[in-house]
């Protein structure tokens, strides 16, 4: 099952979050949800420009030139260039990519930095997160808006962009009353079933593709007070 078919099938009328919203390939479906507003968040002046021509025309959505922190102010958004071409999916502002060698260079944009929390939220019902190793102080600052509106999550983890990522995560998530799952081989798992040294092995430099097999990234978070009947609803 991917990230898309998730909030497909628990989808609830409301406000849906796509944070690392990219070209777009979730702010799309996420805005052909009846009921659906989408707010998609996209620091990448480069990816942000194909955002706004893949959204014309939808009254639905709207697009943020922003990135999203535990804080307001400025960040530093940093994305690696592999032998000068834009390697723009490692793009972050919680990572550098300095001492790569000669092939990893890198480019910095200045980019507003806003808090979840600030947009004072009340139906938000689905969140999909992609940071690139921000996610833990992204979800710090949607701390107040996790507790009220209780919608589900799809957080993309990986050690490679920060260690340790994969146990704090999913920590400050169960702390707020969320159960952590993954898929794997069509079956779902929880959280402590994730073995790191053979599901969660990968390069950190942008110069070298290796991944262990399988290698688990997507993480699914349920409101505990509603795992029980989501689970069935995803199993059937």
């Amino acid at each position: 099952m991917d990230e898309t078919r998730f909030h497909q099938l628990l989808h609830r009328p409301g406000t849906l979050l796509d944070i690392g919203a990219h070209d777009g390939l979730l702010t799309l479906p996420f805005a052909a949800l009846p009921g659906s507003r989408v707010l998609a968040f996209e620091p990448l002046p480069s990816a942000f420009a194909r955002l706004r021509a893949a959204c014309a025309g939808l009254a639905n959505v709207e697009l943020r030139q922003e990135a999203l922190g535990d804080h307001v102010g400025q960040a530093t958004l940093t994305m690696p260039l592999l032998d000068g071409v834009a390697q723009e999916q490692w793009a972050s502002t919680a990572k550098g990519y300095a001492g790569f060698g000669e092939r990893v260079t890198e480019a910095s944009f200045g980019v507003p930095l806003r808090m979840v929390d600030e947009f004072g939220l009340h139906d938000l019902t689905g969140v999909k997160l992609d940071a690139e190793g921000a996610e833990y102080e992204i979800l710090r600052g949607a701390r107040a808006t996790l507790l009220r509106c209780r919608p589900v999550l799809t957080v993309e983890i990986e050690e490679r962009h920060r260690a340790g990522a994969t146990w704090s995560v999913p920590a400050y998530l169960d702390a707020l009353g969320y159960d952590a799952w993954f898929e794997l081989h069509d079956a779902w798992h929880p959280m402590r079933a994730l073995d790191r040294a053979t599901m969660q092995v990968a390069s950190s430099s942008p110069a070298v593709f290796t991944a262990s097999d399988p290698y688990v990234f997507v993480f699914y978070f349920l409101p505990r007070e509603f795992a029980g009947d989501m689970l069935a609803r995803l199993r059937q």
